[in-house]
């Protein structure tokens, strides 16, 4: 079995409108996935990137447009300027991390669930309460938001640093376990396809 590692920030716009589709790709091939959230905006400033509100007005009139575009023919509810963005990706990102080492639930299921509360459900994913009951929704122990704190913080530090020495620079990211790497939601069809020439 093949491993896809997924690294991905719970903020992302882009990451949300990927919905379900690397866990339907990865059933269809039989591999498994490593949920990897990171601190995108660290991210960027590590590889070259720029924070949307840094970007240049013409860059941000085009993201706009494609994501709302995107957002359409995925018939995907989505709200361009929802009220708690950005937020603190931190709180929500220990959750999966510590979900991910618990198991017992639905692990893109919380990661979906924590996406869709930030860009359609106008939740603040850094709140205590938000965090919980996406867990909850998600079958897994909402005490998770407190039990793994430590772990978290640790693992997501880990994630940003692994991120830069693989080569990631935005997300979602997707990388093979032979390291072919395949960057944003619209790219999953490559990624799909790869796999399909290349089983394991």
């Amino acid at each position: 079995m093949t491993n896809i590692d997924y690294y991905f920030a719970t903020i992302s716009p882009f990451t949300y409108l990927a919905d379900d589709q690397l866990e339907q790709l990865a059933a269809k091939h039989g591999a498994s996935i490593t949920y990897k959230p990171l601190d995108l905006m660290a991210l960027f400033g590590r590889t070259g990137g720029v924070a949307p509100k840094d970007r240049h007005p013409s860059r941000m009139e085009y993201r706009s447009q494609d994501l709302l575009r995107r957002a359409k023919r995925l018939n995907m509810p989505f709200n361009l300027k929802p009220a708690h963005f950005p937020t603190n990706m931190a709180p929500s990102s220990y959750a999966i991390i510590a979900a991910q080492a618990a198991g017992g639930g639905d692990l893109g299921a919380l990661v979906r669930s924590f996406l869709r509360a930030c860009w359609v459900e106008e939740k603040d994913i850094a709140q205590d309460d938000v965090v919980r009951d996406c867990l909850s929704s998600a079958g897994f122990d909402p005490a998770l938001a407190d039990s793994g704190l430590l772990q978290g913080a640790e693992t997501y530090a880990a994630n940003l640093e692994e991120a830069v020495e693989m080569g990631v620079f935005g997300a979602p990211f997707y990388v093979t376990a032979d390291g072919e790497r395949f960057w944003g939601q619209d790219r999953l069809d490559d990624l799909d396809a790869y796999l399909s020439a290349n089983p394991k």
